[in-house]
């Protein structure tokens, strides 16, 4: 990969856990800090919603950026030439 590739992956990849760590930390602040008293009027299997978001849905959501994260990266290595596999499983 020349260097001007590589620039290019590690701005595309900066770019993306900034997004995904904004996202979360919107979720973890926002949701179960700053909206808790709003979400708590809404209430699911006997639990306000604002306690839901401060105890699970924080947690949820990190698990499914971390998905995002690899499936994104994924296509990024593949962008840029940087994956490790080839077709059928066989390394470089």
């Amino acid at each position: 990969m020349e260097q001007h590739d590589r620039q290019a992956y590690w701005r595309s990849n900066l770019r993306l856990m900034a997004v995904l760590l904004t996202i979360w930390a919107i979720v973890s602040f926002g949701a179960g800090i700053i909206f808790v008293d709003q979400l708590n009027e809404i209430v699911i299997g006997g639990f306000p919603l604002g306690f839901w978001f401060s105890q699970q849905g924080s947690i949820l959501v990190f698990i499914a950026l971390i998905f995002v994260y690899a499936k994104r990266m994924d296509a990024l290595d593949k962008k840029y030439g940087a994956d490790d596999y080839e077709e059928g499983g066989v390394t470089h």
